[in-house]
Protein backbone atom coordinates (compact mmCIF):
# COMPACT_ATOMS: atom_id res chain seq x y z
CA UNK A 1 0.00 0.00 0.00
CA UNK A 2 1.46 3.42 -0.64
CA UNK A 3 2.20 5.83 1.89
CA UNK A 4 -0.24 8.59 2.25
CA UNK A 5 -0.16 12.23 2.70
CA UNK A 6 -3.67 12.76 4.20
CA UNK A 7 -3.86 15.61 6.58
CA UNK A 8 -1.83 18.24 5.02
CA UNK A 9 -4.21 20.94 4.38
CA UNK A 10 -2.26 23.34 1.99
CA UNK A 11 -0.13 22.80 -1.32
CA UNK A 12 3.36 22.45 -0.19
CA UNK A 13 6.27 23.03 -2.93
CA UNK A 14 9.50 21.11 -3.10
CA UNK A 15 12.27 23.24 -4.82
CA UNK A 16 14.64 20.93 -7.49
CA UNK A 17 18.00 22.41 -7.94
CA UNK A 18 21.07 21.21 -9.58
CA UNK A 19 24.18 23.11 -9.56
CA UNK A 20 24.96 26.58 -8.35
CA UNK A 21 27.08 27.78 -10.42
CA UNK A 22 28.08 30.34 -13.57
CA UNK A 23 26.34 28.65 -16.59
CA UNK A 24 28.67 27.66 -19.51
CA UNK A 25 28.75 29.63 -22.63
CA UNK A 26 25.21 29.76 -24.78
CA UNK A 27 24.61 26.59 -26.64
CA UNK A 28 26.06 24.42 -23.97
CA UNK A 29 24.06 20.87 -23.80
CA UNK A 30 21.40 21.53 -20.42
CA UNK A 31 22.85 24.85 -19.31
CA UNK A 32 19.76 25.75 -17.93
CA UNK A 33 20.35 23.60 -14.87
CA UNK A 34 23.11 25.82 -13.56
CA UNK A 35 21.31 28.79 -11.28
CA UNK A 36 23.97 30.95 -10.84
CA UNK A 37 25.30 31.79 -7.10
CA UNK A 38 24.05 35.44 -7.25
CA UNK A 39 20.11 34.36 -8.65
CA UNK A 40 20.16 31.64 -6.11
CA UNK A 41 21.16 33.92 -3.28
CA UNK A 42 18.36 36.27 -4.39
CA UNK A 43 16.02 33.05 -4.60
CA UNK A 44 16.25 32.33 -1.03
CA UNK A 45 16.60 36.26 -0.05
CA UNK A 46 13.08 36.42 -1.76
CA UNK A 47 11.60 32.95 0.29
CA UNK A 48 12.74 34.24 3.38
CA UNK A 49 11.09 37.58 3.18
CA UNK A 50 7.68 36.24 1.86
CA UNK A 51 7.99 34.41 5.28
CA UNK A 52 9.23 31.11 4.31
CA UNK A 53 11.29 28.43 6.01
CA UNK A 54 13.65 26.30 3.44
CA UNK A 55 13.67 22.94 4.86
CA UNK A 56 15.46 19.24 4.22
CA UNK A 57 13.14 16.30 3.44
CA UNK A 58 13.73 14.87 7.33
CA UNK A 59 12.38 18.10 8.49
CA UNK A 60 9.54 18.42 5.82
CA UNK A 61 7.98 15.61 6.53
CA UNK A 62 5.90 16.44 9.92
CA UNK A 63 4.40 19.42 7.72
CA UNK A 64 3.58 16.83 4.68
CA UNK A 65 1.89 14.89 7.17
CA UNK A 66 0.14 17.78 8.67
CA UNK A 67 1.77 17.10 12.19
CA UNK A 68 2.85 20.44 11.69
CA UNK A 69 1.61 23.73 10.11
CA UNK A 70 3.30 26.46 8.75
CA UNK A 71 5.12 28.24 5.60
CA UNK A 72 7.95 25.83 4.82
CA UNK A 73 9.63 24.75 1.38
CA UNK A 74 11.88 21.94 0.93
CA UNK A 75 15.17 22.06 -0.46
CA UNK A 76 16.27 19.77 -2.55
CA UNK A 77 19.88 19.04 -5.00
CA UNK A 78 20.34 16.65 -7.61
CA UNK A 79 23.49 14.41 -7.92
CA UNK A 80 25.68 16.65 -5.01
CA UNK A 81 28.01 18.69 -6.93
CA UNK A 82 30.85 20.47 -4.91
CA UNK A 83 29.26 24.21 -6.03
CA UNK A 84 26.14 23.20 -3.76
CA UNK A 85 28.64 22.60 -0.57
CA UNK A 86 31.12 26.05 -1.66
CA UNK A 87 28.16 28.57 -3.39
CA UNK A 88 25.21 27.26 -1.66
CA UNK A 89 25.81 26.30 1.91
CA UNK A 90 26.75 29.94 2.56
CA UNK A 91 23.68 30.94 1.82
CA UNK A 92 21.63 28.55 3.16
CA UNK A 93 23.35 29.17 6.55
CA UNK A 94 22.84 32.49 6.23
CA UNK A 95 19.12 32.43 6.04
CA UNK A 96 18.84 29.24 8.70
CA UNK A 97 17.57 27.15 5.98
CA UNK A 98 18.09 23.46 5.42
CA UNK A 99 18.13 21.29 2.75
CA UNK A 100 18.71 17.82 1.13
CA UNK A 101 21.42 16.80 -1.78
CA UNK A 102 20.86 13.75 -3.62
CA UNK A 103 24.34 11.86 -3.59
CA UNK A 104 25.42 9.55 -5.98
CA UNK A 105 27.51 7.15 -3.91
CA UNK A 106 29.94 5.47 -6.35
CA UNK A 107 30.71 8.61 -8.23
CA UNK A 108 32.06 11.00 -4.35
CA UNK A 109 35.00 12.71 -5.96
CA UNK A 110 34.30 12.51 -9.41
CA UNK A 111 32.47 14.35 -12.29
CA UNK A 112 28.58 13.82 -13.45
CA UNK A 113 30.12 11.17 -15.51
CA UNK A 114 26.45 9.67 -16.48
CA UNK A 115 26.05 13.01 -18.40
CA UNK A 116 29.27 12.69 -20.33
CA UNK A 117 27.74 10.52 -23.49
CA UNK A 118 25.38 13.63 -23.88
CA UNK A 119 27.67 16.03 -24.07
CA UNK A 120 27.29 17.57 -20.67
CA UNK A 121 30.48 19.40 -19.32
CA UNK A 122 32.12 17.54 -16.41
CA UNK A 123 31.77 19.16 -12.72
CA UNK A 124 33.34 18.22 -9.55
CA UNK A 125 31.18 16.29 -7.63
CA UNK A 126 31.35 16.69 -3.72
CA UNK A 127 33.27 13.37 -1.79
CA UNK A 128 32.84 12.16 1.26
CA UNK A 129 34.81 14.36 3.30
CA UNK A 130 32.68 17.24 1.58
CA UNK A 131 29.42 15.47 2.35
CA UNK A 132 30.61 15.77 5.98
CA UNK A 133 30.69 19.37 5.94
CA UNK A 134 27.65 19.73 4.29
CA UNK A 135 25.92 17.91 7.29
CA UNK A 136 27.96 19.97 9.68
CA UNK A 137 26.33 22.90 8.09
CA UNK A 138 22.75 21.56 8.89
CA UNK A 139 22.25 20.23 5.94
CA UNK A 140 21.16 16.83 4.68
CA UNK A 141 22.52 13.97 2.60
CA UNK A 142 19.55 11.83 0.29
CA UNK A 143 20.42 8.54 -1.91
CA UNK A 144 20.43 9.01 -5.61
CA UNK A 145 21.68 5.44 -6.40
CA UNK A 146 25.22 4.07 -6.66
CA UNK A 147 25.60 5.41 -10.37
CA UNK A 148 22.83 7.47 -11.29
CA UNK A 149 21.53 4.73 -13.90
CA UNK A 150 17.92 5.27 -15.46
CA UNK A 151 16.16 2.50 -13.17
CA UNK A 152 13.57 1.50 -16.47
CA UNK A 153 16.39 0.78 -18.25
CA UNK A 154 18.07 -1.59 -16.05
CA UNK A 155 17.68 -5.23 -14.92
CA UNK A 156 15.62 -5.65 -11.68
CA UNK A 157 18.66 -7.23 -9.59
CA UNK A 158 20.64 -4.09 -10.53
CA UNK A 159 18.39 -1.78 -9.24
CA UNK A 160 17.97 -3.26 -6.20
CA UNK A 161 21.64 -3.11 -5.53
CA UNK A 162 21.46 0.85 -6.54
CA UNK A 163 18.74 1.77 -4.47
CA UNK A 164 19.63 -0.46 -1.40
CA UNK A 165 23.59 -0.18 -1.59
CA UNK A 166 23.35 3.25 -2.18
CA UNK A 167 21.74 3.87 1.48
CA UNK A 168 24.30 1.99 3.29
CA UNK A 169 27.43 3.48 1.63
CA UNK A 170 26.32 6.92 1.80
CA UNK A 171 25.66 6.08 5.48
CA UNK A 172 28.54 4.32 6.22
CA UNK A 173 30.81 7.09 4.46
CA UNK A 174 28.95 10.04 6.40
CA UNK A 175 27.80 8.21 9.86
CA UNK A 176 24.38 10.17 9.23
CA UNK A 177 21.19 8.07 8.38
CA UNK A 178 20.10 8.46 4.90
CA UNK A 179 16.20 8.40 4.71
CA UNK A 180 14.91 10.39 1.38
CA UNK A 181 15.84 9.22 -2.13
CA UNK A 182 15.23 10.37 -5.56
CA UNK A 183 15.06 8.80 -8.57
CA UNK A 184 17.36 9.17 -11.60
CA UNK A 185 15.84 11.21 -14.43
CA UNK A 186 13.17 10.88 -12.88
CA UNK A 187 11.87 7.61 -14.26
CA UNK A 188 10.44 4.67 -12.29
CA UNK A 189 8.48 1.96 -11.92
CA UNK A 190 5.74 0.49 -9.41
CA UNK A 191 8.61 -1.92 -8.89
CA UNK A 192 11.12 0.66 -7.98
CA UNK A 193 9.06 2.19 -5.59
CA UNK A 194 8.43 -1.21 -3.78
CA UNK A 195 12.24 -1.13 -3.68
CA UNK A 196 12.63 2.37 -1.94
CA UNK A 197 10.05 1.12 0.18
CA UNK A 198 11.62 -2.44 1.06
CA UNK A 199 14.85 -0.23 1.48
CA UNK A 200 13.68 2.25 4.27
CA UNK A 201 13.99 5.46 2.48
CA UNK A 202 11.27 8.08 4.50
CA UNK A 203 10.18 9.72 1.09
CA UNK A 204 10.98 9.61 -2.82
CA UNK A 205 11.02 12.69 -4.84
CA UNK A 206 10.63 13.03 -8.48
CA UNK A 207 10.67 15.07 -11.02
CA UNK A 208 6.85 15.55 -11.67
CA UNK A 209 6.12 18.84 -11.56
CA UNK A 210 3.64 20.15 -8.82
CA UNK A 211 3.24 21.19 -5.68
CA UNK A 212 2.48 18.51 -2.72
CA UNK A 213 -1.24 18.34 -2.19
CA UNK A 214 -3.09 16.06 0.02
CA UNK A 215 -2.96 12.41 -0.78
CA UNK A 216 0.60 12.48 -2.46
CA UNK A 217 2.34 9.15 -2.07
CA UNK A 218 5.39 9.48 -0.30
CA UNK A 219 6.99 7.48 -2.46
CA UNK A 220 6.45 9.76 -5.28
CA UNK A 221 6.77 13.09 -4.44
CA UNK A 222 6.78 16.17 -7.22
CA UNK A 223 8.80 19.23 -7.38
CA UNK A 224 9.50 22.38 -8.52
CA UNK A 225 12.17 22.89 -11.25
CA UNK A 226 14.34 26.28 -10.45
CA UNK A 227 16.56 26.92 -13.84
CA UNK A 228 18.86 29.09 -14.86
CA UNK A 229 15.92 31.41 -16.50
CA UNK A 230 13.57 31.16 -13.44
CA UNK A 231 13.13 35.42 -12.58
CA UNK A 232 11.95 36.17 -8.53
CA UNK A 233 8.54 36.69 -10.23
CA UNK A 234 8.41 33.20 -11.28
CA UNK A 235 9.93 31.72 -8.29
CA UNK A 236 6.92 33.53 -6.71
CA UNK A 237 4.46 31.86 -8.70
CA UNK A 238 5.78 28.52 -8.64
CA UNK A 239 5.67 28.58 -4.57
CA UNK A 240 2.73 30.26 -4.42
CA UNK A 241 0.38 29.49 -6.83
CA UNK A 242 -1.31 26.66 -8.98
CA UNK A 243 1.38 27.69 -11.81
CA UNK A 244 3.39 24.17 -11.06
CA UNK A 245 0.20 21.98 -10.18
CA UNK A 246 -1.65 22.49 -13.77
CA UNK A 247 1.53 21.20 -15.36
CA UNK A 248 0.97 17.79 -13.65
CA UNK A 249 1.14 15.62 -16.35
Amino acid sequence: MPNLLTANLSSIPILMYHQIETAPPKGAVFRSLCVSPGDFARQMALLDLLGYRGLSMSALMPYLMGKQTGKVVGLTFDDGYLNNLTNALPVLTRHGFSSTCYAVSQQLGKTNEWDRKVGIAQTPLMNASHLRQWLAGGQEVGAHTRHHVRLTQTDMATCMKEITLCKSELEQMTDSPVRHFCYPYGDYTADHIAMARAAGFDSVTTTQRSRCQAQEDTMQLPRIPVVRSTSLLMLWLKVATRYEDRRRA
